[in-house]
């Protein structure tokens, strides 16, 4: 309890430099580690007020959030890039409905933030966003920006920063466990243990688990893994590239269903999108995109939604090669969520490869889940 107590203190202090006698307002599930750490114990340790708010960021409108914000004078929001690109949908003059003076910046985490995401959310409410990585494992960041102790560092756009105090990163090589120090190169965010007060010290109940599932990737070495690819670049920012086993093999080729996602979502006309990997007889795993448009793009005929899935397809051609192209895209109206706002991809597979999509107790929206069935039915998936 006082290891978590101490990694919560520094970080307020440190990262999201809350300040007492201000306000904090993370608009996450309490039921989520975010919950704990940023909801209740993280702001009151740094004697500031917090708010508990339970909702949707669209309800009673888009614009509750910044209500919010200027009500209790908030000076420090947290969110999860998801909930940002619902907001993308909505009426933009809600984000300029109240008055956020108050506001010093908006910290993003829980998933990689693009960098279209990133660039228009600050552009709308005019404050930096600040992304921050860190898993439910490890109880606050990993990787973002340290400003309360040094206030020269800048933000790079779909980069969720450097190592955080405590934290020893390193990246590696997947095959052979050696240490990636080359810039951009792709490899296995690890940490060089023992880990820092506030982490995991082990799985309730079965310390064996804990070492075999953590500890024992890269044999007998003190190196706790991730399970996240990453790249560092020549400043020593990291860029999170999604889960190890977000990947699909095609046809030899290993794409990292992130990596597409990212390519697809600078489309103008994109504001969400998943990719997965589904099952197929000649190439082991084909592509399938399933993305919801920002309202502008014209799809009430089988002509514009293929112009659209082809132009959305040049796109990915342009970032990444023809390898990467998906197999299909296909258009929802929202995609199957969990009430945190967390994207149920085993689901989003599991209708596509034509399975039972196991225990659905907490999706948000069941009709996201019809929808996306409809859809993939039609489109003989």
């Amino acid at each position: 309890t006082g290891g978590y107590a101490v990694a919560l203190a520094a970080s307020m202090e440190h990262i999201y430099q809350g300040k007492s006698g201000e306000t904090f307002f993370s608009a996450s599930d309490i039921g989520w580690v975010v919950g704990h750490s940023y909801i209740v114990y993280g702001p009151l340790l740094a004697g500031m007020s917090t708010i508990i708010y339970e909702g949707l960021p669209i309800r009673p409108d888009a614009a509750i959030w910044w209500s919010l914000v200027e009500k209790y004078k908030v000076s420090v929001m947290f969110s999860a890039p998801t909930a940002i690109r619902v907001l993308k949908k909505q009426d933009p003059d809600c984000l300029k409905r109240h008055d956020l003076s108050s506001l010093r910046h908006l910290f993003l985490a829980g998933e990689p933030l693009d960098e279209p995401t990133a660039k228009w959310i600050g552009d709308a409410i005019g404050k930096p966003i600040i992304d921050n990585y860190w898993q439910t494992e490890t109880g606050w960041p990993i990787l973002s920006l340290a400003r309360g102790i040094d206030a020269s560092q800048q933000t790079k756009l779909g980069s969720p920063g450097i190592p955080m105090l405590g934290y020893d990163v390193k990246l590696l090589s997947e095959q052979t466990g050696e240490e990636l120090t080359a810039p951009n190169q792709k490899g296995v965010l690890t940490i060089e243990g023992p880990l820092p007060p506030g982490c995991m010290q082990t799985v309730w109940g079965d310390d064996q688990r804990f070492v075999n599932t953590y500890w024992k990737s890269f044999g007998d070495r003190l190196i706790y893994n991730t399970f996240d690819w990453a790249i560092k670049d020549e400043d020593g920012y990291y860029f999170i590239l999604g889960r190890t086993d977000d990947v699909i093999n095609v046809a030899g080729h290993r794409l990292g269903t992130r990596e597409i996602e990212e390519a697809i979502s600078r489309h103008p006309a994109v504001t969400e999108v998943a990719v997965v990997g589904v099952a197929d007889n000649l190439k082991g795993q084909v592509a399938k995109a399933f993305v919801v448009t920002n309202g502008a793009a014209q799809l009430d005929s089988d002509d514009a939604r293929h112009q659209l899935e082809a132009d959305i397809m040049r796109t990915v051609d342009q970032q990444l090669g023809a390898v990467a192209r998906p197999a299909q895209v296909l258009f929802v109206s929202a995609l199957p969520k969990t009430r945190s706002g967390k994207l149920l991809r085993r689901v989003v597979q599991a209708v596509c490869e034509g399975r039972d999509a196991g225990d659905l107790t907490t999706i948000e929206d069941p009709n996201a889940l019809k929808q996306l069935q409809e859809v993939v039915s039609a489109a003989h998936c």
